[in-house]
C-alpha cells in the first residue's frame, strides 16, 4: 500500500508526531511519500519526498513555471488532470480556478497512490477532488487550529470538503462531535490521539522545597502564558516562593517579556528558547509541575510527555486537554483566562499530600503507558488504512 502525505514542509525532529507516524507505517510494509511545500534534505526519513512547484515574484518567470507544470500534468497524468478539471468544473470553479488546480497539483497528479492524506486540514483546501481524480482514497487530518481557529477567520473555508467522501482522522471527541455536526457520518471519523516515546520520557519524579514548573509552547497568544504569568504575579505578591521555566519561541516573545518586567518577576520566570527534544526532558527532569494554560489546544504531546516524566500537570479546559488529563484523577484542570483561579489551583496542588500528588502521578503514568504509546498509534492509522 502506497500513502501520500502532504505536508506544508517535511517533518523536523521534534515533530514526533508526524516522524513517529511515518516510521511505524514504513515499518509495517507501507510506502510513504511526502509532497511537501518546503523542502529540506535534512531529513531521517527514508522516503521519497515530492515537492510543490516554486514562484518567485517575477510574473513572467511564474507564467513560464506555470505552464510547466500545467504540460507536465497533461503529458505524464493526461487522465488524472483531465478528472481533476471536470470535478472542479463540477463543483463551480471557474476556469482560472481550475487551470490553477491542476499547475499547483501537478506534483501529484502524476502519481499512483492507495491513499492521500491531507496532515492538517488547511492543507486541503483547493484540493479536495485530487484524490479522486488520481484514483486514491483521501484522508484528513484534523490537529487544532485548522480545526477551531482557521475556520472563523475564513468561514465556508470546508464548504467543499465536507462535501466529499473523506476518511477524517482527529485528536479528540470534541472534534469528533463538531465534524458530526457538520453532517459527516461518525463512521467516517476516526479519534487517533497523540502519541509519545515512553522509552524516552519515563517516571523520574521529584518534590523540591522549592516548587518549580514548566510550559513548553510557542510564543503565541493561544497559549495562554500571560494569563500564567498574570498567576504567577498573584502568587508572588502573597509571598509564594517558585521558578518558571518556559521552553519555545515566536512572534510574542518580546510582550511575553515585557511583561515578566511590568509584573516584577524578572527573578523567577525564565525564557529558554526553542530546545531538542533531549533538552526538554533534562529541564522537566528538574521540574515538578507543569502547566498548559491554552486558549486552544488540539491535545498537546508536551502534556503527555510531562505526565510520562510523573510531573503533576495542570491545563486549562481547552478542547483536548480535558481528556489529555484527567480532572483529580491524572491532574487538575482549570478554567482558562482565569488567572485568580490558576493562582489558587498552583498553590492548592503545592499543598497537597506528598502521597496525594504520588498517587496522581501513579495514576498518570499509568494511563500514558496503557493509551499513548507509539506502538497503539500505529496500530490505529493501520487499521485506518486497511479497514
Amino acid at each position: 500500500m502506497k500513502i501520500g502525505l502532504v505536508l506544508p514542509s517535511v517533518p523536523a525532529y521534534s515533530e514526533t508526531f508526524f516522524t513517529s507516524k511515518i516510521k511505524g507505517l514504513q515499518a509495517n510494509g507501507l510506502e510513504v511519500v511526502l509532497f511537501v511545500n518546503h523542502f529540506s534534505s535534512k531529513t531521517s526519513l527514508h522516503c521519497n519526498v515530492v515537492s510543490s512547484p516554486k514562484f518567485s515574484k517575477n510574473k513572467l518567470k511564474n507564467s513560464f513555471i506555470s505552464l510547466h507544470c500545467f504540460l507536465k500534468a497533461l503529458f505524464l497524468g493526461y487522465a488524472s488532470t483531465r478528472k481533476l478539471y471536470l470535478l472542479d468544473k463540477k463543483d463551480n470553479l471557474s476556469f482560472a480556478k481550475r487551470i490553477k488546480s491542476i499547475v499547483i497539483n501537478s506534483h501529484i497528479l502524476t502519481q499512483k497512490l492507495d491513499w492521500l492524506h491531507f496532515g492538517f486540514g488547511t492543507m486541503a483546501i483547493n484540493r479536495e477532488n485530487v484524490a479522486e481524480a488520481i484514483g486514491a482514497k483521501m484522508g484528513v487530518s484534523f490537529r487544532g487550529f485548522d480545526h477551531y481557529v482557521y475556520p472563523l477567520k475564513n468561514v465556508g473555508c470546508y464548504k467543499i470538503l465536507f462535501s466529499k467522501k473523506v476518511k477524517y482522522h482527529v485528536l479528540s471527541e470534541g472534534m469528533k462531535s463538531d465534524l458530526m455536526n457538520q453532517l459527516i457520518p461518525e463512521e467516517n471519523i476516526i479519534k487517533i490521539t497523540p502519541a509519545i516515546d515512553t522509552n524516552l520520557f519515563f517516571n523520574e519524579n521529584s518534590f523540591e522545597n522549592m516548587p518549580t514548573f514548566l510550559t513548553v509552547a510557542r510564543l503565541h497568544w493561544i497559549k495562554g502564558l500571560d494569563y500564567i504569568l498574570e498567576a504567577f504575579s498573584i502568587l508572588n505578591k502573597r509571598g509564594f516562593d517558585f521558578q518558571y521555566k518556559i521552553i519555545g519561541d515566536g512572534a510574542e516573545k518580546e510582550r511575553l517579556q515585557f511583561l515578566v518586567h511590568q509584573l516584577e518577576l524578572n527573578n523567577k520566570v525564565h525564557f529558554l528558547g526553542k530546545l531538542e527534544q533531549d533538552e526538554v526532558k533534562q529541564e522537566l527532569l528538574k521540574t515538578s509541575y507543569y502547566i498548559q494554560y491554552s486558549h486552544q489546544e488540539g491535545f498537546c504531546n508536551a502534556v503527555l510527555e510531562a505526565q510520562a516524566m510523573g510531573k503533576v500537570c495542570i491545563v486549562s479546559d481547552a478542547d483536548g486537554l480535558i481528556e489529555n488529563v484527567l480532572d483529580k484523577k491524572t491532574g487538575f484542570v482549570v478554567p482558562k483566562r482565569n488567572p485568580e483561579a490558576l493562582a489558587n489551583k498552583i498553590e492548592a496542588v503545592f499543598n497537597l499530600n506528598r502521597d496525594v500528588k504520588e498517587f496522581l502521578i501513579e495514576k498518570a503514568v499509568e494511563r500514558i503507558k496503557s493509551n499513548f504509546t507509539f506502538e497503539k498509534q500505529i496500530n490505529q492509522f493501520m487499521d485506518f488504512y486497511t479497514k
